[in-house]
């Protein structure tokens, strides 16, 4: 073979070996759709494909229950909801009085969040499941103190009404006036009464009012109507000693037990002739209350208003009537003391 043929016979060589490497890589891409696999292969969306939207606070996650078992149904996350328009209050079975918007819905706090300063922390999904109720559009009805209204700035620049400084809510389940299904969830939610504080929580008991005047009359279930002073506690006299002349039997060790009650203000004097009040002065130079001329004691046995332990102790120690005069009735279980 000559050195032309050899030539032709490479050159015949390689086109066929080229047109192999092209059948194979046909053969090896199958026909594959290339736009079709691009599709399968790309990047989804943030929040696409799970279940909790990315945030961890969705249905499933940990934070379900607290937000309420779902993060659907309400605003977009973290937008605020409808306006609120008229507030008002209303009963709740079980609840007592909750507030509610323009709509009847009852409207919800978070523990977590703060009212000294007026926080927000329920963003995202928790806004979803609890829309943010807007501060634009809101007034108070009877029942609602307007200076209890406010606003706070949420993290997305959005204005969120405020009842006694704590953001409102509502629940993305109440579908229907009067409904409370948000009260309790998670232990952190809970329905609104009038003054920004939970529904259904029961008010501190006051105790008993101490009486303004100096000296008035109390209605005690055992003595009947006696003298108090302005503590509410129980005046009482002592048959030792004397109006007139002047005479104070109980002095020394006595008056550990027996305490001297300060003068009162004629000007506040209650259900007592203005005239039966007077001022004597003790042998020590301290002045005491006196009633129709009888000096007045506290009994050191007397715990709280209204206590009459120190009646009828030995025999010479008496509360006093309105009129100026000893009560005489017995008391039960009277102490023994000086």
């Amino acid at each position: 073979m000559n050195t032309r043929a050899a030539s032709v016979n490479r050159r015949q060589a390689g086109i066929a070996l080229t047109a192999l490497t092209v059948l194979a890589l046909t053969t090896a891409c199958g026909g594959k759709d290339y736009a079709s696999s691009a599709a399968d292969d790309r990047v989804q969306p943030a929040g696409q494909g799970t279940s909790d939207n990315g945030s961890g606070y969705g249905p499933g996650s940990d934070k379900a229950g607290e937000y309420g078992e779902d993060a659907g149904g309400g605003a977009a996350a973290g937008g605020l909801g409808a306006a609120a328009k008229t507030l008002a209050v209303k009963e709740a079975p079980g609840l007592g009085k909750v507030v509610t918007d323009g709509k009847g819905l009852t409207l919800y706090r978070f523990d977590k969040d703060t009212a000294k300063p007026p926080k927000s922390n329920c963003a995202g999904d928790c806004a979803s499941t609890w829309p943010p109720v807007p501060a634009a559009d809101a007034k108070a009805a009877t029942g609602i103190n307007a200076a209890d209204l406010g606003s706070v700035t949420r993290a997305d620049g959005g204005k969120q009404l405020t009842l006694g400084g704590w953001p409102v809510y509502r629940y993305a389940k109440d579908t229907a006036p009067g409904d409370t299904k948000g009260q309790g969830v998670g232990g952190t939610w809970f329905a609104l009464a009038a003054d920004g504080g939970k529904a259904g929580e029961a008010a501190p008991e006051k105790p008993p009012a101490a009486p303004e005047a100096d000296v008035s009359v109390a209605d005690n279930p055992r003595l009947g109507k006696l003298l108090v002073d302005g503590e509410g506690r129980t005046l009482y006299r002592f048959t030792k000693d004397s109006p007139w002349p002047m005479k104070f039997a109980c002095t020394g060790a006595c008056l550990d037990t027996w305490k001297p009650a300060k003068p009162a203000d004629k000007s506040k004097i209650e259900g007592v002739p203005a005239k039966l009040i007077t001022t004597v002065k003790r042998p020590d130079g301290t002045e005491q209350l006196a009633v129709d001329c009888w000096p007045m004691y506290l009994f050191k046995g007397d715990k709280a208003p209204g206590d009459v332990n120190g009646q009828g102790v030995k025999g010479t120690w008496f509360a006093v009537g309105p009129d100026g005069e000893k009560i005489t009735k017995s008391a039960e279980a009277a102490p023994s003391a000086y």
